[in-house]
């Protein structure tokens, strides 16, 4: 058998855990379902890990990372504040169609880390990263459309988290298309009103 360094290791199981909180949720991503999916051996899990809340909190870090590239518009010239902010919660609609499983998985990531106190602080940090990222594609389109915004833009973030908070869920549920489509222009036309021309 070929001995993997330990990163790579590492990196496979948390691949292995997304793919297994993806399918069966995380309740039943066990320390036995998780290196059963990444083809290794319990030991092989313990050489890397410490133990299953280890590779959690990990595995929250690493898909946190992962969502930056969904939230960022197509920052297009000559659009409106609300085209620019229309296309980029379409693309994180699209983003979210393409594997709803994984945001499944995320959802009861932040759920698990809100019920274990010593995990609070991941949850914490996965809406601060969300709000974060949110307020950066706030300001490149505010500075696309040439619109400053009229409150904080860190206020105007967290109203965009709470926006695609919602179309996830909703989506999720429903699975209508049309429905977060017209979500995206209701919520883009909201978020743009918060704005003035400079």
């Amino acid at each position: 058998m070929t001995r993997i360094p330990a990163p790579e290791r590492r990196s496979a199981l948390i691949e292995a855990a997304l793919r297994v909180a993806a399918r069966v949720g995380i309740a039943q991503a066990t320390t036995r379902a998780i290196v059963a999916e990444a083809g290794m051996s319990l030991a092989s899990f313990h050489y890397v890990f410490d133990s299953r809340d280890e590779l959690i909190d990990e595995l929250i870090t690493t898909v946190v990372a992962r969502e930056q590239q969904a939230v960022i518009p197509d920052l297009s010239p000559g659009q409106s504040l609300a085209e620019l902010l229309e296309s980029g919660i379409v693309g994180y609609f699209e983003h979210l169609k393409a594997d709803p499983e994984h945001e499944q998985a995320m959802l009861e990531l932040t759920q698990y880390a809100l019920r274990s106190p010593e995990r609070r602080s991941l949850a914490l940090a996965q809406y601060a990263r969300y709000t974060e990222l949110a307020e950066r594609s706030l300001e490149l389109a505010a500075e696309v459309a040439d619109v400053t915004w009229r409150i904080p833009v860190s206020e105007v973030a967290r109203v965009l988290v709470a926006f695609t908070d919602g179309l996830t869920i909703t989506w999720l549920v429903d699975r209508d298309d049309d429905a977060a489509r017209a979500v995206a222009h209701v919520a883009a036309d909201a978020l743009s009103r918060m704005a003035d021309p400079r």
